[in-house]
């Protein structure tokens, strides 16, 4: 994964934020929409691009496209910045193939402990019985 070339892949949109804030929240538009096109991304290869729109498949849209938002900070330059990065450790994190599990066999001597200790404990139960006459 090259993070230069996946970065001039996307595109940024500023939005006015929501909520609170005064007259600045009407004014300046600080809120910043970062788009990018995982179908149409030459800079990722096929088998990252299955596997991402396999991890990603909540967060993508019907046409494959991620859409994040971020408009935590009053200043878009830092929200772009923030946007970004989080981009980045998405794709990374969506990049990383789990290993697969390899069964343990359970070792003799646990299976004979549990086996004893049920023995023992039914003929504990079995020793409250009443003797037969």
């Amino acid at each position: 994964m090259e993070a230069e070339r996946i970065i001039s892949e996307l595109q940024f949109k500023a939005v006015r934020s929501s909520g609170a804030g005064g007259q600045n929240v009407n004014k300046v538009s600080s809120k910043v929409v970062l788009t990018f096109n995982l179908v149409a991304s030459q800079s990722l290869t096929d088998e990252e691009k299955l596997l991402l729109s396999d991890k990603l498949k909540t967060k993508l849209t019907s046409e494959g496209l991620l859409i994040l938002t971020c408009g935590e900070d009053r200043s878009q330059l830092k929200n772009k910045e923030i946007i970004t990065k989080r981009f980045l450790k998405l794709i990374e994190n969506g990049l990383i193939v789990p290993k697969k599990r390899k069964a343990t066999k359970i070792p003799r001597s646990v299976i004979e402990k549990r086996l004893k200790s049920k023995r023992t404990t039914s003929e504990r139960k079995q020793n409250r019985k009443r003797p037969d006459v």
